[in-house]
Parts: C-alpha cells; sequence; structure tokens
C-alpha cells in the first residue's frame, strides 16, 4: 500500500472540516478542487486499502460544482462541500447498496435514506459507498462478500467492524468525514483501531428510515472524522426527528459544537472497575488511565470509581438480543420478492433454501440460526427473554451511575488492531472483541470513541470511550473537546511521527 506520508504537507486533505469549510467559505479552495483531491487520493490508495464497494465520482463532480455555487451565493451549512463517505449500509438512490452481501448485489434503491436526504440538503459531496462485515454483523471487516479493508496504520491488520470502511477511508484521508452505523460498537471499535473519532448517538436522535436493519432496537447511524468537531458537525446535519421513522425521537438538535472550549472543570466522570479486569490489554489500560489523569489534572475533572455489575452479561445478552432480530429482519431475503434468487430451483422451498445458502456469508448465516433458535418454541424464555431482562439491568446500572457522574469512560477495546484472519475461525473471541461497547448499545446511550495513545511495538492506535446519559450528547462532546486540546494523538496520519 502506498505510504501515506506521502501527502504533500500543504494538502487540503490534512484540515479538519472545520478548516476546509473556512476555506471554502473565504473562496481560498472551490469544493470541485477539494473533491478532485479526494478522488485522486482514493485512485492512489483505494486499491490496496479496499475501502470502498462504490465510488461516485461523477455525481462528486457534480454535486461539487453545485456547492461551489451555494457558497457564491453566502450560503452556509456545516457540510457545505465538504466530502463524505457512506456506509454501503445505507440506502442512495440509483446508487447500489449492498449491505456487503451477494443476497441484495444489484439493489438499487429508489429513494435516499433521510440521513443522505439531509447530507445532500446541506450540500455535502458523497464520494463513494464504504466496505462492511456483512449487514453489519462482523468486528473486522472481513466478512464483505466483497474484499477485505485494510487498516492504514498497519496493512496486515483489520480495521475494525462493522464500519470499517468508514474508518479507515477517514484515517487514510480518502474522505473528511464519514458515516457509519453501531448495533454494538460498528463505529466506536473501528475508530479506535483507526485512530478517528467515531460518534454512536443516543438511540432515537438520527433516523433509520432507508438504512438496511440488522437489530432494530439496536441500529444507530453515526459519524467519523479525523477530530471532534468534525465529527460534531456531520452529526448536526443527519440527526433530529423524522416522521418516516416512528423510532427517532422528537427532541431539538442541539449546536454540538458550540460547546467547545467550554469548561469542564468539576464535572464528575466515572470510571468503571469492572471494565480494567483480566482481558485488558495493559497498554490499551495505561492509555486510558493516563486520559483520564489528564483530564483530572489538567482540566480539573472529579474522577469517581463505579461499578457496572451487570457489565459482564452485556456479551452474552447483546448477541441473543441482536441475532434474534435479524433473525427476523432478514427473513424477506428470500429469494422470491427481491435480491439474489438460485437459478433453476426444484421446487419453492428448495428456492428459498438455496437461494438464502447461496447468497448469505457464513458469519450471517450463523447468527441468523442463532436468533431463529432463541426465538423457537421452548427457548424463547429460557434465552430471548432473559437476555431482555439483562437488558434492562445493564441499563439500570448505567443510570444508578449517572446519578452520580456526568459520564463515563472507559476503554473502547480491549485489545489492539487485531491481524487480519487471526480471529475469523475463532467467532467466540470475536464477539469478545466487543465487550466494552455493546453495553451503551444495550441501553440506548450516546457514546463516542476518541484516540489516546498508541501501542509500543508494533505502533498501533488506542481509543478512549466517553459515555454520556441519554440526549446528553453535549456532555459527551464538551469533555472530548477538552481533552482533543493538546492531544498529540488526534490528526495523525498513517506512516507520520507524533
Amino acid at each position: 500500500m502506498e505510504s501515506k506520508s506521502c501527502m504533500k504537507s500543504d494538502s487540503p486533505l490534512r484540515l479538519s472540516i472545520e478548516k476546509q469549510r473556512e476555506m471554502l467559505a473565504q473562496k481560498e479552495l472551490s469544493s470541485v478542487e477539494l473533491t478532485e483531491e479526494y478522488i485522486r487520493r482514493i485512485e492512489s490508495v483505494d486499491g490496496e486499502l479496499g475501502a470502498f464497494i462504490t465510488t461516485t465520482f461523477g455525481k462528486a463532480r457534480k454535486d461539487a460544482a453545485l456547492a461551489d455555487e451555494r457558497i457564491v451565493k453566502g450560503e452556509s451549512t456545516p457540510l457545505l462541500g465538504v466530502t463524505i463517505g457512506i456506509k454501503d449500509l445505507i440506502g442512495t438512490k440509483g446508487i447500489p447498496t449492498t449491505a456487503g452481501s451477494k443476497i441484495i448485489e444489484n439493489y438499487k434503491p429508489p429513494y435516499n435514506a433521510t440521513v443522505i436526504e439531509k447530507l445532500e440538503a446541506a450540500g455535502a459531496v458523497i464520494v463513494g459507498k464504504l466496505n462492511l462485515d456483512e449487514f453489519g454483523m462482523g468486528s473486522s471487516c472481513e466478512n464483505s462478500a466483497y474484499k477485505k479493508t485494510c487498516n492504514p496504520w498497519a496493512p496486515d491488520r483489520t480495521p475494525g467492524g462493522s464500519s470499517g470502511g468508514s474508518a479507515a477511508a477517514v484515517a487514510a484521508a480518502e474522505c473528511a468525514g464519514a458515516l457509519g452505523t453501531d448495533t454494538g460498537g460498528s463505529i466506536r471499535q473501528p475508530a479506535s483501531f483507526c485512530n478517528v473519532v467515531g460518534v454512536k448517538p443516543t438511540y432515537g436522535r438520527v433516523s433509520r428510515f432507508g438504512v438496511v436493519a440488522y437489530a432494530s432496537s439496536l441500529d444507530q447511524v453515526g459519524t467519523f472524522a479525523r477530530d471532534v468537531g468534525g465529527a460534531a458537525a456531520v452529526l448536526q446535519v443527519i440527526a433530529g426527528r423524522d416522521p418516516h421513522d416512528t423510532t427517532s425521537a422528537p427532541y431539538p438538535v442541539p449546536d454540538f459544537g458550540a460547546v467547545k472550549g467550554t469548561p469542564v472543570k468539576g464535572m464528575k466522570v466515572g470510571v468503571p472497575e469492572e471494565f480494567f479486569m483480566d482481558g485488558l490489554n495493559p497498554e490499551i489500560a495505561g492509555a486510558v488511565k493516563k486520559a483520564v489523569e489528564d483530564l483530572e489534572k489538567i482540566h480539573g475533572v472529579e474522577v469517581v470509581e463505579i461499578s457496572l455489575p451487570h457489565a459482564e452479561y452485556a456479551v452474552a445478552a447483546y448477541y441473543l438480543v441482536a441475532t434474534a432480530e435479524a433473525s427476523s429482519n432478514l427473513a424477506r431475503y428470500d429469494g422470491a420478492h427481491f435480491g439474489y434468487r438460485t437459478p433453476s430451483p426444484a421446487t419453492l422451498s428448495d428456492m428459498y433454501t438455496k437461494s438464502r445458502s447461496e447468497a448469505f456469508g457464513e458469519e450471517v448465516k450463523r447468527r441468523i440460526m442463532l436468533g431463529t433458535f432463541v426465538l423457537s418454541a421452548g427457548y424463547y424464555d429460557a434465552y430471548y427473554l432473559k437476555a431482555l431482562r439483562v437488558r434492562r439491568l445493564i441499563q439500570k446500572d448505567f443510570f444508578d451511575a449517572f446519578e452520580k457522574v456526568d459520564a463515563v469512560i472507559a476503554p473502547t477495546s480491549p485489545l489492539p488492531p487485531f491481524r487480519l484472519g487471526e480471529l475469523m475461525d475463532d467467532p467466540l473471541q470475536m464477539y469478545l472483541a466487543d465487550i466494552y461497547t455493546v453495553t451503551a448499545s444495550l441501553a440506548g446511550l450516546p457514546a463516542m470513541s476518541m484516540p489516546c495513545g498508541f501501542t509500543s511495538s508494533p505502533e498501533l492506535p488506542i481509543g478512549m470511550q466517553i459515555i454520556a446519559p441519554p440526549w446528553q450528547e453535549e456532555t459527551m462532546f464538551k469533555l472530548a473537546f477538552a481533552y482533543e486540546e493538546g492531544n498529540r494523538y488526534i490528526g495523525r496520519f498513517p506512516g507520520e511521527d507524533a
């Protein structure tokens, strides 16, 4: 893979979304010029990185020209003229939306997802659709039916999943920001592995209309960027009530970026003891603890030890709830209505069986079977219903903690980016990689990952997770902006020294 350090020192691709917007507004740079820079970058590095499934350069060039016209007229939005990549789980009108699966390989939605409508209304320039684990099921971006995505920091390692293409593209400067989806950590874990900022908002903050469903009570669209302000700007545009999605909440959307520079002195941050036990890589533990100490010593945050006693059951509960919902959601891909159909089936039953067997990948089939099992007669109460009860207990643990603290800080992942192929034959170990992210997902809480260090040998990114109470993304961003000050890890490009 081409060295990422070959980018010119004055390249606009090095700039944050905020700085790009300033230059665009001041006519120091046009969106057409910026978009062409990103297209050249994608053409140069993505052949080996593998972040994109589909590129939309023709549309991007047209949208960039329209953005420049809007800028000349004096319009301004947080993303006007800014280049964005889209996880290929999010519907785009007339553009293939594959969900990383062969079963809907040729699907071109007749309408845009609401988040795409909002991006286009804001004048964002969409350069393509990004790789993912099939239907969002995976933690390594190796379960895609199309390609494997490499980690820009170490090509032999995973970028994380399922939104691995989104995280890798932002890290490698193939786009300024990106959309992903997070069901159990699919934004935060790749953000951690690729040294970028990834935000999962409160469940209901962003519309899911037009997003291919995996687990409907957990799925949430979120954002990636190189810094906190960029992730906040993208979220600003896509958040809000949508009448097409009954689970989207009618709460007003605050200005997430406005809290930048707000003092955090006196805020209480909880550190859960359960997240610092056996199984956590010692360098990750040290980096996160150092980040908490910096917030305490430099910014005057008060650190409180807390307990989330039911966290140990989170992975088990998550993989029961999520697979049960996946079993239901993916029943529509039956070879009859749309999508892949096996050629020349002998009977109707043969068509159903072969269509699904041939077009779904191994991990998707594994999760469908597990979900169908836990929903079946005789097992529903023992597994699925019990998992729902545990989910409520996990949520209560957080609510109890938030009576004492303003936010929770924890590692994002128990391990650094692992080698491609390393865990593919051990799905249980792959599932356990989600141990620190699934808790916030089960509780429906806003959570984000941001860079906080690197392992020593080899040098691999480490992410810190900030979790806030429901609808308090501002609290999360306030702490993130404070920690970002003087953070030498944020904004680093792969192949370059700190």
